[in-house]
């Protein structure tokens, strides 16, 4: 692995950013007009331009090395530990940077499950394409009959001369509608138990037969949308794992996916800076209440971020413990949305016209969903109970 000292690192990534981006000022409320407070990525009339000035910024970090630095060599990574990554993330938050959350699925769980379970072409192929959002993908796991129960799902993929025909519906597929690839699991043996019959597959999302409709969400937003799969043509060549061994690979990306959550959504020095600039504002001073709530929000956050990084592997494998950092991310995000909510009072429904006000209710009607994906709060409490601390199975 890689040395460097903390220091070193910190002053490479701030001249890298400074010759980028503008910092943020420590005053929130002197930022640009997009005040959004969100979970996920918005699909928003500006779509194309953000994606655009995301890809500009990647490929400004790819030429400096920065876009992996806890990844492979032979990748373009820099093979150092998974805290220069935590670093390079908190140094981002004081910055004005483009919306990452466009290729969270690529960069934070599709790269580590090809390193797991794609060939070497697919690697070589994809991996650098992937971190600099040349290439975007998302997941199509869920279904209308198959949820939290993944495994019943009844996509089907059956043998077509050197590749596989897909039918199927998925749905909540983050970001399908501006993916070029979808991570699909499909069932390739019918006879077999449920677990042990499916198969995943890249499905490029411009082949034939591939329809995206958008899901309006209570933010008004449409994150998220429903992906239907009519023969599409698939090549073996783009098959993740072994025939019928897709399962292994769902598990190790879901994962990685929830590891990400407890990472990167939403609960960095940013969004926390937002709620106490927030408190001071609206307050001023704010009551003893309030100081000590979002005191306790500050205390929680980083206590999570130490938490996230101490429990990653040595080799940066993640393990089922890591569903705990879902499980303290979505909480914390819970608390700071009602922290906002009590400051607010009215302003948090009905929309005055004050920059940074109203703007947290998208946080507030965001939140639900974060909680189901990945894994809803009970799914991951089994997890860790039963994985984790070795506790008697649910009844079933």
């Amino acid at each position: 692995m890689t040395s460097v000292s903390d220091a070193a690192f910190r002053e490479e990534v701030m001249a890298v950013l400074d010759s980028f981006a503008a910092k943020r000022e420590t005053d929130s409320s002197a930022q640009p007009a997009d005040d959004r407070v969100s979970v996920v990525a918005e699909r928003s009339e500006g779509e194309a331009e953000e994606l655009a000035e995301l890809r500009r910024y990647r490929s400004h970090l790819r030429r400096h090395r920065l876009d992996w630095v806890d990844g492979p060599e032979a990748y373009g990574g820099r093979a150092l530990d998974s805290r220069f990554s935590a670093l390079l993330r908190e140094l981002e938050g004081g910055y004005i940077l483009p919306d990452d959350g466009y290729l969270r699925f690529s960069v934070s769980t599709l790269c580590p499950t090809l390193l797991e379970h794609g060939t070497p072409a697919q690697r070589d192929e994809l991996l650098p394409k992937l971190r600099t959002a040349e290439l975007i993908a998302c997941q199509l796991y869920s279904e209308p009959g198959a949820g939290s129960d993944l495994a019943g799902l009844a996509t089907r993929a059956e043998r077509d001369g050197d590749g596989w025909r897909l039918n199927g519906q998925k749905v909540w597929s983050s970001g399908a509608h501006f993916s070029d690839l979808g991570l699909c699991i499909a069932r390739t043996d019918a006879a077999k138990p449920k677990h042990a019959g499916l198969t995943t597959f890249l499905v490029d999302m411009r082949s034939p037969g591939v329809e995206v409709r958008p899901i309006r969400q209570l933010t008004g937003g449409a994150s998220f949308d429903e992906v239907f799969l009519t023969d599409v043509f698939v090549p073996d060549s783009a098959r993740v794992g072994e025939v019928d061994g897709g399962w292994s690979v769902v598990v190790t990306s879901l994962l990685n996916e929830r590891s990400a959550i407890g990472r990167e959504v939403g609960v960095d020095a940013a969004l926390v800076d937002r709620l106490v600039d927030l408190a001071r504002r609206t307050q001023n001073p704010p009551d003893a209440r309030t100081r000590d709530a979002v005191a306790d929000v500050v205390v929680r956050a980083w206590a999570a971020r130490l938490t996230t990084d101490r429990m990653r592997g040595s080799d940066g494998t993640p393990g089922p413990e890591l569903a705990l950092t879902k499980l303290l991310t979505t909480d914390l995000l819970r608390q700071i949305s009602d922290i906002a909510a009590d400051i607010l009072e009215g302003a948090h429904v009905a929309d005055t016209g004050e920059w940074g006000t109203y703007a947290w209710s998208e946080l507030t009607l965001g939140l639900p969903g974060l909680r189901v994906g990945g894994g809803t709060d009970e799914i991951l409490k089994n997890a860790i109970g039963e994985r984790v601390l070795h506790l008697p199975k649910d009844a079933r």
